[in-house]
């Protein structure tokens, strides 16, 4: 298992990409524009069509020839191309540092976040990004299009996944969520990757806030230990300083609920909100995980 990407695995991920779309199927000059068109005409970047003059037209798009041939008056339209910005908003605390499974959640995270990063980016998106851990400002890289954007993303990813176990916190998420409310243009489309190990009232808000200008997605990250709990047999856990032994049959129940708890506390704050939430696991490949998170797409 590797534990840890390093900048050339999540460069390669872009052969795993080629001709995939966050969003619904467009042209290829769609793509290579811009995959989102606004309903205005105007002087934008794809012809759309030529007409004969009306009164109140903008008379700088006067196709001269076309006039001169026919006699009267033409103009050109023009249909604007507008990229839609997308945001990864990437919660890398010292919790993700597990998995039981091919790999850790913090890798997971890293390998989900690169799929999404080259999907936006050769299609022609802009890309921003914010990497939030405990004891640490947020990254922030406002959305840029093509590889300029993409490329400072993954360095930073690698840089700032998490390289110990230690305890998870939601607090840097939510101070993430906030910080990049008044960055982001109504529109755009915002991916949260955590594991959301704890949904409470303060990140509901932050969530609510953001959603409520933008579109969001959540990917929840897992590992299959965790949903199933300790098999039987005795077991140390916790982090270094901090264990404990454990009994897996007699915890197993307790473990159980309370994972169904928060599971379903995230799922009602999605549905309250119109959120998509898609579950990624430790235990997907690469293609499962690609596939998952495309489930997201209208």
């Amino acid at each position: 298992m590797n534990l840890q990407p390093d900048l050339a695995e999540l460069m390669a991920i872009r052969a795993r990409v080629q001709g995939l779309s966050l969003h619904p199927p467009a042209s290829v000059l769609t793509r290579l524009q811009g995959a989102y068109r606004s309903a205005q005409r105007g002087r934008g970047l794809e012809f759309e069509e030529v007409r004969p003059y009306a009164e109140g037209d903008d008379v700088r798009a006067m196709d001269w020839r076309v006039t001169a041939r026919r006699g009267k008056p033409h103009i050109k339209l023009f249909r604007e191309e507008r990229e839609r910005p997308v945001w990864l908003v990437i919660h890398l605390h010292p919790g993700l540092f597990f998995g039981s499974r091919q790999q850790l959640k913090s890798t997971l995270a890293l390998r989900a976040a690169a799929l999404l990063g080259w999907i936006a980016s050769l299609g022609g998106d802009r890309l921003g990004a914010c990497l939030c851990r405990e004891a640490s400002p947020s990254w922030i890289s406002p959305p840029r299009g093509r590889e300029a954007g993409l490329l400072p993303i993954l360095q930073a990813m690698v840089e700032y996944q998490p390289r110990s176990p230690g305890v998870p916190q939601m607090a840097s998420l939510v101070s993430a969520l906030r910080q990049i409310y008044p960055l982001v243009h109504a529109g755009s489309l915002v991916y949260v990757l955590s594991d959301f190990f704890l949904v409470d009232d303060t990140l509901s808000q932050a969530l609510a806030h953001l959603s409520s200008r933008v579109e969001c997605r959540l990917l929840k990250l897992e590992d299959p230990l965790e949903k199933q709990g300790l098999p039987n047999g005795r077991f140390q856990l916790g982090i270094p300083g901090q264990l404990r032994w454990v009994q897996g049959d007699n915890a197993r129940q307790t473990w159980q609920t309370a994972w169904a708890e928060r599971d379903t506390q995230l799922k009602k704050t999605c549905q309250l909100l119109g959120m998509a939430c898609i579950s990624l696991s430790t235990d997907e490949t690469l293609d499962q995980t690609l596939s998952n998170m495309l489930r997201t797409c209208p």
